[in-house]
């Protein structure tokens, strides 16, 4: 009955005529794939929830990016034609990545505001890296910066474009609109930590900081024993491979505890130097493997 309803009031408003020639839907229409069912009838969906929401709640505004031209179209002809009151759409221009391609929850690589899913130092890492072709209009677009302020950024990026600048100012101002002054504030830190090497930055990390900055981390909660080795302490987290080629990786270079590298597999740990001030440990083998190591009743 709920189809029934909704073919026999919105969709007998809406033309085929008009849905067929969307360019969104002509393209598809003409790929080898072809186009669903299912995904022909979004416009229409999409149409009824501005309609449901402009009935409910005095909704008159849908916004949305410039690939939802076509379907706020149909949203705005079908609540022009059902209630006769006029509505409005507003599209904005689409963020793209570097090699062109969509943000968004389908690509898998949006940005979110929602600090469980993007971090602080994510968010500010995402902006600094933009390129200098697109950070002048991420600046007008993403900051309340004035225009001639911006302006004076570029013209300093353009003498001295090895400071990055621009980039720089686009994360921090991003950065502190959303998670606010501490949140830039924890950005910088676990920059100083994963980039600089900072032991200072990573004793000063909360628990919290710590699993946003190392999220595929391994980490292990330890009791210190006297005499521990960072051999010892590489075993019980399951960091290296047992017998040889495990004291190797440590004689080879292949071991950092806080950013140090550490070659001498019987070093004994030594509180303050392996052992932070906030009792933890980053041990990082190889190159990209991490372990946070929480030391217990320290």
């Amino acid at each position: 009955e709920p189809l029934l309803r909704f073919l026999g009031g919105a969709g007998g408003r809406l033309r085929m005529g008009t849905l067929l020639s969307r360019q969104s839907c002509q393209a598809r229409l003409r790929s080898a794939e072809g186009m669903s069912l299912a995904e022909f009838l979004y416009p229409a969906l999409q149409a009824y929830d501005f309609l449901h929401l402009h009935q409910r709640h005095g909704c008159r505004i849908q916004l949305g990016g410039h690939d939802q031209m076509g379907n706020i179209m149909s949203g705005y002809e079908l609540v022009t034609k059902m209630t006769g009151t006029d509505v409005f759409g507003i599209t904005v221009p689409l963020i793209t990545s570097t090699t062109g391609d969509k943000l968004g929850k389908t690509a898998g690589n949006a940005v979110w505001l929602n600090r469980d899913k993007t971090s602080p130092f994510e968010l500010y890492q995402f902006f600094v890296r933009q390129q200098d072709n697109v950070v002048e209009k991420y600046l007008k677009l993403f900051t309340f910066l004035p225009l001639e302020e911006i302006a004076h950024i570029m013209e300093m990026h353009a003498k001295e474009p090895e400071k990055w600048g621009p980039q720089k100012r686009l994360a921090a101002e991003v950065t502190k609109l959303v998670h606010g002054r501490e949140g830039l504030e924890s950005a910088k830190r676990c920059t100083k930590a994963l980039y600089y090497s900072s032991v200072e930055a990573l004793e000063e990390m909360s628990d919290q900081e710590l699993q946003e900055l190392f999220r595929q981390a391994a980490s292990a909660e330890l009791m210190l024993e006297p005499g521990m080795t960072v051999l010892d302490l590489c075993r019980k987290a399951d960091a290296i491979p047992e017998g040889p080629s495990g004291y190797r990786k440590i004689t080879d270079g292949g071991v950092s505890i806080n950013g140090n590298r550490v070659t001498n597999p019987e070093t004994v740990l030594i509180l303050g130097q392996h052992i932070l001030k906030n009792g933890v440990s980053l041990l990082r083998v190889g190159k990209k493997n991490y372990y946070i190591i929480k030391w217990l009743q320290l």
